[in-house]
């Protein structure tokens, strides 16, 4: 909506354009006295008023008001057009007792205000028919034809400076023109609403249909009605509106409740009764503008990420997220086919998840999204793009549906051991309990414990050494399976791991062979995953080139994992072994992995990324390395003390 209205009077001289203003200021009109009237009143009214600006707190609508006077005899046509070319509305004046100042409306004045100006861009105009009180009877029956011929005529008001009737509601009627214009909503010529506006309200209504049974209860229309105008309906008034629908269509009202039909023939009647100010709020409780988009205070709502954080969804998001699956589901099958994940995009103005979705998270037997994978899905955009993010919890209407301030509410901003990979948003404007940020990972390395519930595991490895594999058995999926649907192949894979009996979301990133590392956000991550194949004599070399330069000296936990176990081991190039370089570096020990089995792979290595995410202030001795070196040096140390004892025995008995 926009923040100030100016009003622009126009019309032929002596039609009374200062009268009015001036009407409207001092509330009374300058009237003459005794003898010399003409004379004196010529005085008493300036040939133009200077601009008026009427502030917020006295307006109906709470927005501040210029009216700005025209007098022919003292502006040129530039300055008129300037005048024009500023104003929001234009209140075309006419004398009721002189048809030809009516007739100059056709033939002047709307041409040169909307003249070649396009249909969808022409300024609204109010007819204004001045000195009621000279006449008895009304100028309707000429001014309708007009009104018919231009559409861009809002309205027609008959009013009176000398005795004040009407100015107020004048001036009411130009700014409602401004603040809530029939332009964007309904096409007159058609008797029908815009593409544009039965889109929104569809979307409005889809939103507010909270069952998905295509029909709005009672219950709805209520939750609806006081979610946009703060009061429910009575019963009485609700029946009444109920009423006039089934009176007016075939097909508005169905079980007792409002059809999509029905919803929109409300709206169009209130915008042809005059009362489009009714849709106008509806449109702007949901988040349209002026131009029936959503905004972006909407949909982008100012939050802030402070660097070093990541941001995950909290209990109220998820819980939103639930219900709406569950209203999608028609079936009850506990998941979302591709027509119901299509229903459940209609309030979208593009799906915008690819087929890659299916290789990404967990599927049912059959193929489908289980409310796991969905809830999934949702954690790893929350994580990657928090304005992405912030823009589809707003599609989904959860400021309404949740009776929340904004989208921000169903976010948490917690911290990261490294550079975010999510895209920096406005600072945050609200109160930052409702955002609350966790302690900075310093902090959390001293005292050995993380808030967080999201982490991200870079998988790295030399092309061929079973990356994409790799992150498709976290997701339950052995190679046959892979195999027999391969799919559209994804970058990501998430699921959920529990860690010291708490579940965690672990987010696998495959990063491609060919990545330069060339900025800090290149090696970011909580855990790094280095894979490798035992039997490529050259695929370990790489993993080793690559953490020695990017991750030997950050405090990013590491660990090497060799994957095709199931095939025979080759000698790698390096001097060192795979195990030899994990122990020079003290890390543990490589962990064996194959996906090649029948049954389900094992997910023990998953569990042993998503710990070492969690708990990074443990060193590679705590977490297992030298659990495994030092059973190494026990073993050797008692073989050693076996053997000499031994040795001593036996030369005792020689």
């Amino acid at each position: 909506m926009k923040r100030d209205v100016r009003i622009l009077l126009l019309g032929e001289a002596q039609v009374g354009k200062t009268s009015l203003i001036m009407a409207l200021v001092g509330e009374e009109f300058p009237e003459e006295h005794g003898w010399l009237e003409q004379s004196l009143l010529a005085l008493q009214v300036p040939p133009r008023a200077e601009e008026i600006t009427i502030p917020a707190d006295v307006t109906p609508e709470k927005v501040p008001t210029h009216i700005v006077d025209y007098s022919e005899s003292e502006q040129t046509e530039d300055e008129l057009q300037e005048e024009i070319a500023k104003a929001n509305v234009v209140c075309v004046v006419y004398d009721v007792t002189k048809e030809a100042t009516i007739e100059k409306i056709r033939t002047k004045w709307i041409p040169m205000v909307n003249g070649g100006v396009e249909k969808g861009s022409r300024i609204p105009i109010i007819l204004v028919g001045n000195k009621s009180d000279l006449q008895v009877g009304s100028s309707m029956d000429v001014i309708l034809p007009i009104m018919n011929q231009f559409s861009e005529i809002e309205t027609c008001v008959e009013c009176s400076a000398k005795n004040l009737k009407n100015i107020s509601e004048l001036f009411y009627y130009a700014q409602k023109a401004v603040l809530h214009p029939t332009a964007p909503l309904y096409d007159p010529e058609e008797k029908q609403l815009k593409p544009a506006c039965a889109q929104a309200l569809t979307r409005i209504f889809n939103l507010s249909d909270q069952d998905n049974n295509q029909i709005l209860s009672d219950d709805e229309l209520n939750y609806f009605q006081k979610s946009c105008f703060g009061n429910p309906l009575a019963p009485q008034a609700l029946e009444d509106v109920k009423m006039v629908v089934w009176k007016n269509t075939t097909d508005g009202v169905q079980d007792n409740g409002l059809t999509l039909n029905g919803f929109l023939f409300l709206n169009t009647l209130f915008i042809q009764r005059g009362r489009h100010e009714t849709t106008w709020t509806i449109l702007r409780r949901f988040g349209y503008d002026d131009e029936l988009e959503l905004t972006d205070d909407y949909l982008y709502p100012q939050f802030r990420l402070p660097p070093g954080c990541s941001t995950e969804l909290n209990h109220l998001g998820y819980q939103f997220l639930q219900r709406l699956f569950e209203k999608h589901d028609k079936d009850q099958d506990g998941a979302l086919s591709p027509a119901e994940l299509q229903n459940f995009f209609s309030v979208f103005p593009c799906v915008p998840w690819g087929p890659e979705l299916y290789n990404t998270v967990c599927t049912t037997d059959k193929g489908l999204l289980s409310l796991h994978g969905f809830l999934c899905q949702w954690t790893l955009v929350a994580y990657l793009d928090v304005r992405h993010c912030l823009e589809c919890l707003g599609y989904m209407g959860y400021p309404i549906l949740s009776e929340q301030d904004s989208q921000t509410q169903a976010l948490t901003g917690t911290a990261m051991p490294s550079p975010p990979v999510v895209a920096w948003v406005p600072p945050l404007t609200h109160p930052a309990s409702l955002l609350p940020v966790t302690r900075e990972k310093r902090i959390d390395l001293e005292k050995g414990q993380t808030q967080r519930n999201v982490f991200l595991c870079k998988v790295l490895g030399a092309r061929g050494a079973g990356k994409s594999a790799f992150l498709q058995a976290f997701l339950g999926r052995s190679l046959a399976a892979q195999r027999e649907n391969p799919g559209v192949p994804s970058l990501y894979a998430i699921n959920t791991v529990h860690v010291s009996g708490q579940e965690k979301y672990l987010i696998l990133y495959e990063v491609s062979a060919d990545t330069k590392f060339m900025k800090p956000s290149d090696t970011a991550c909580d855990v790094a995953c280095f894979i490798y194949d035992p039997s490529d004599p050259r695929s370990f070399s790489y993993c080793a080139s690559i953490y020695k330069q990017h991750y030997m000296d950050s405090q990013i936990p590491c660990v090497f994992v060799a994957s095709k176990t199931d095939l025979p081991e080759a000698s790698q190039q390096p001097a060192l072994s795979p195990t030899e370089f994990c122990y020079k570096h003290c890390l543990p020990p490589p962990f064996l992995f194959s996906c090649h089995s029948q049954g389900l792979p094992s997910t023990t290595v998953y569990t042993k990324l998503a710990t070492a995410a969690t708990f990074p202030h443990l060193n590679a001795v705590e977490l297992g390395a030298a659990s495994f070196w030092l059973r190494v040096a026990l073993g050797t140390a008692v073989t050693a003390l076996v053997g000499f004892t031994l040795y001593r025995v036996l030369a005792k008995n020689n």
